[in-house]
């Protein structure tokens, strides 16, 4: 784990953008471009995904990790082409330390699976959720396009939230939290992140080269820029390292959705937008396939640097 000092005493909190007001539209574009440049990450409240689709959502998947191991097993698979898959410890083999969790994934868009092959456990519940976050995903990339001055279309017409799929962590309570970690070092391997928690807490982000706390926020979701949105921004968005620590409450659970277009092969070539691009800002990464970008991502393991070194000009 990566000894970095840990602030929990200063007054130092990722922001928080409230997203009500649309008289505020200019105000609400500043707070996001702030955010997205120096952080990296936001929390939005009032963002239209009701409280209690999101209790519900925490429910279902806290219930299916609660069933016995048989069935969960049936949906056991660490092929990644598999669209709705359970695996236990996903990191152990990319990563140098165990990771304390269990992870059900659920590709949701474009081209999801019958309904019938998510779990019942949290089924209907995924499916609701799946329609309220691509709505939310969609004014977010709005936000986002306009953040960089762009046509606040112009991150959707490139395809950015073309497809979703949900990561559902459980992370049991751990006796000796100080031996292990929930979730290692990583950056997220998307364009955007959404996430829901619940209120244990665990979530750090690497800000100033220190980390900081993300606690609970009731009614609130995290937003997270990925890898790939920092790729075509040409930096000027940041993705950034995050990690979620092992702890003796539990369990926690928190649902991730990944705007990304891993279950939808393409030959589509992602690189810095032209219009972000200068003789002061030349580019800083070579164009590339989503597939050759995941590779490089799956290849390095978790300890290692971001895949995007590997573009980097």
């Amino acid at each position: 784990m990566t000894q970095k000092p840990v602030l929990r005493d200063l007054l130092m909190l990722v922001p928080i953008i409230d997203l009500r007001d649309p008289a505020a539209h200019a105000e609400i574009v500043e707070k996001i471009r702030y955010a997205s440049e120096k952080w990296g990450f936001f929390q939005v409240i009032n963002h239209g995904i009701p409280q209690d689709v999101m209790n519900k959502v925490i429910a279902g998947v806290h219930r299916f990790h609660e069933q016995p191991k048989e069935v969960k097993m049936k949906f056991y698979s660490r092929e990644n082409e598999k669209k709705v898959r359970f695996i236990s410890n996903y990191d152990l083999y990319v990563s140098k330390a165990a990771n304390w969790r269990d992870t059900l994934y659920c590709a949701m868009a474009p081209n999801p699976p019958p309904p019938k092959e998510y779990p019942v456990a949290c089924r209907e519940i995924l499916i609701k959720y799946s329609e309220d976050v691509q709505s939310l995903g969609q004014m977010l990339f709005g936000l986002l396009s306009e953040a960089l001055g762009l046509n606040p279309s112009h991150l959707t017409d490139m395809g950015c939230m073309e497809g979703h799929v949900f990561v559902c962590h459980y992370y049991p309570a751990c006796p000796e939290p100080d031996r292990t970690i929930g979730h290692a070092i990583h950056c997220d391997p998307d364009f955007l992140t959404i996430l829901l928690q619940d209120q244990i807490g665990g979530l750090q982000v690497l800000h100033e080269d220190h980390w900081i706390d993300i606690p609970p926020l009731e009614g609130a979701l995290i937003v997270n820029i990925g890898d790939l949105l920092q790729l075509i921004s040409n930096k000027k968005f940041r993705s950034v390292e995050h990690r979620v620590l092992a702890k003796r409450a539990g369990p926690r659970i928190s649902v991730a959705c990944l705007f990304t277009t891993f279950y939808q092969p393409s030959n589509k070539l992602y690189g810095p937008i032209k219009e972000l691009l200068s003789e002061e800002s030349p580019p800083l990464y070579k164009e590339t396939l989503i597939k050759n970008y995941l590779y490089s991502f799956r290849s390095l393991g978790r300890d290692n640097d971001s895949a995007l070194a590997f573009l980097r000009l």
